[in-house]
């Protein structure tokens, strides 16, 4: 195994989805360290850290459902592969962390056949009252080969945003290649590194996230287990993201865009360290500035709340040190998150509609890869004079003030 070079360290921080009572004691409350490294061989960037699963994922309070925008932008990829591969009732559409049944529910009200695959049992739940059916277990080559012996394979497999999460990446892809059909395809997506790094997006970062891909690393894994990319594309869902379109080798020919890819990625230093330094120092600098433009608006007696009581919400207060004495609540839609608390900074979480009723100055955006939904659920408490704080790649007031600029007034 070839060796990592640590390149940012976060300190120890708590699990970023473990939401707490607001009277928890702290002593409570479990911290784990969080330090980005990068492979010095395959330019994988990973956590030097990895926390049991069962503690992040067996119940979940991410719901895919409470943002229309995603359901909608899965709606659309069932629909194109609906299409483009021809499915219909002979087939099968699986979808490796299927949540709620967001995405799977596309292809169900078409008729197509399909099975969920995720391991938070509330979360589970949710998708079997729609009608989803769901195998509340991890995702493994164990469980694949299981499926295949049953002759459960997919035409199509799905798997958004979870390969961040995986601890044993060979055994994931492994599975991949036992589940599919040998002219079957799967569809993954996951954040693209570049843009994490482009953009600043350090509070992406959570113990949830163990692996940052490019397209560079992956090429060789999948090819590991007889499988190949045959086409990415550039999508602009949570923060601009990779989508992968991988089948058996052999199945089809490959698209352009993976060799344009791979080498965007070369010119821009996917292979030089100087690309993961440069990337920790601004990030360094983002955590002081962000804590010092609040406080600027804070001592001249602007109120401030957040909204969106994301993961990356908690990497971004936890990391920043912003606490109560400078956001008074976070508001929310979802109700697995009401009544609860930020981990660490013990921030109180409401229901989204109490925002423009508690009307404060400005609330800072911490679900930043859905401003524009939010912002416009939110109208009436920007016409009331309510003004959102994007925090990254620099602190900035959206509607823009006309005195202001990207400086607190």
């Amino acid at each position: 195994m070839a060796p990592t070079q640590a390149f940012l360290s976060f300190g120890a921080l708590p699990l970023a989805n473990a939401l707490v009572a607001p009277d928890a004691p702290s002593s409570e409350e479990e911290r784990y360290p969080l330090t980005l490294t990068v492979c010095t061989s395959c330019r994988l960037v990973q956590l030097a850290e990895t926390v049991d699963p069962a503690k992040l994922f067996r119940q979940y309070v991410y719901l895919s459902s409470m943002s229309p925008a995603f359901v909608e932008h899965a709606g659309r990829l069932a629909r194109r592969l609906i299409a483009e591969r021809a499915l219909g009732p002979a087939s099968k559409v699986v979808e490796i962390a299927s949540n709620d049944g967001y995405l799977l529910q596309h292809y169900r009200e078409a008729g197509v056949p399909v099975i969920g695959i995720d391991p938070a049992v509330n979360v589970a739940q949710v998708a079997a009252q729609r009608d989803i059916q769901t195998i509340c277990e991890f995702f493994t080559a164990e469980l694949a080969g299981s499926l295949k012996a049953r002759g459960e394979q997919a035409d199509v497999l799905h798997a958004n945003n979870v390969l961040a999460h995986v601890a044993d990446l060979p055994d994931f892809v492994a599975g991949i290649a036992a589940i599919l059909r040998p002219d079957g395809v799967a569809v993954i997506e996951f954040p693209y590194l570049r843009e994490l790094i482009a953009n600043l997006e350090f509070d992406t970062v959570y113990h949830e996230h163990l692996c940052y891909f490019s397209l560079t690393p992956l090429v060789a894994l999948f090819r590991q287990c007889g499988l190949a990319v045959n086409q990415v594309e550039r999508i602009p869902v949570h923060g601009g993201s990779l989508r992968l379109f991988v089948q058996h080798a052999g199945a089809a020919g490959p698209h352009p865009s993976v060799a344009d890819m791979l080498a965007q990625e070369i010119a821009w230093g996917v292979a030089d360290d100087a690309t993961y330094r440069g990337f920790a120092s601004a990030t360094t600098q983002l955590r002081d500035s962000i804590p010092s433009f609040l406080r600027q608006l804070r001592a001249r007696g602007r109120s401030m709340a957040a909204y969106g009581a994301s993961a990356k919400g908690a990497t971004l207060l936890n990391y920043c040190g912003i606490g109560r004495e400078t956001i008074d609540a976070v508001f929310d839609r979802s109700p697995l998150k009401q009544g609860l608390a930020m981990p660490g900074v013990r921030i109180p979480i409401r229901a989204a509609d109490e925002l423009v009723r508690a009307r404060p100055d400005y609330t800072l955006l911490l679900a930043w890869n859905f401003s524009d939904e939010i912002i416009a659920q939110q109208a009436e408490y920007c016409r009331n004079g309510g003004r959102f704080i994007v925090p990254v790649p620099s602190p900035r007031i959206v509607p823009a003030e006309a005195d202001s600029g990207h400086a607190p007034p």
